[in-house]
């Protein structure tokens, strides 16, 4: 997809037992919300963006910061102020229509919904880690401690390293969710880091709220 073109974001869905929260997708304009990995979803995902053509050059990129990018897969982020170092794992929809989870078995691993917008284009790229698993705290433990400022980097797959510059760090209710706010269409890069917050629900086996950074493209350079 080119950098000047953006389709509206598309549906993201709750990741597993211990990394749940709640999505969107565009569906001919609308949003719809999907709250827990066991309901049923209420409405059907979104047209994934068109990809850039295979073969496409890779841009040279200047730091500014009115920045758009073509599509590229993430393959590695930092963040430095919460340690974070961890490769990309590409996330896709399972047939019961939620968002696949990371592997469970490697604490140090985010995942990408690759029928979004890659980190970069213009649009909310979400990026989904767990904040623990069964062995232990995971890659996504400290995000919110993050503040406004905060840089995040991602290493893209055409060797261009997008900057990232945190606006807020929010924690919403999964029971309240604002979907637009998180998940509404925009027209620059934007970044969504998400995670569980709040306390652990032992009966109901789910943690009570959701985790979300807020951040925007800030600068973009060759690796």
């Amino acid at each position: 997809m080119a950098a000047t073109s953006a389709p509206s974001p598309v549906a993201e869905r709750p990741l597993s037992r211990r990394l749940m929260w709640p999505a969107a997708s565009v569906v001919l304009g609308a949003l719809l919300m999907y709250n827990s990995l066991g309901g049923a979803p209420s409405g059907t995902p979104g047209v994934p963006p068109v990809p850039v053509a295979a073969g496409a050059p890779t841009p040279s990129v200047s730091p500014t910061t009115d920045l758009a990018l073509p599509r590229s897969e993430p393959k590695r982020l930092v963040i430095p102020a919460i340690a974070v170092d961890a490769p990309f794992t590409p996330l896709t929809l399972g047939a019961d229509g939620h968002l696949n989870a990371p592997p469970e078995n490697n604490n140090n691993l985010v995942g990408w919904y690759k029928g979004g917008v890659t980190p970069g284009e213009p649009g909310s790229a979400i990026v989904a880690g767990h904040v623990d698993t069964k062995t232990g705290p995971a890659v996504f433990l400290l995000l919110d401690a993050l503040k406004p400022g905060s840089t995040v980097n991602i290493t893209r797959a055409d060797g261009i390293v997008a900057t990232f510059k945190v606006d807020s760090v929010q924690t919403f209710s999964k029971a309240e969710f604002p979907d637009q706010e998180v998940y509404g269409k925009t027209s620059t890069p934007q970044l969504r880091l998400i995670t569980c917050g709040g306390s652990y629900d032992r009966q109901a086996k789910d943690y009570t709220d959701n985790v979300v950074v807020f951040a925007h493209l800030d600068s973009a350079n060759t690796a």
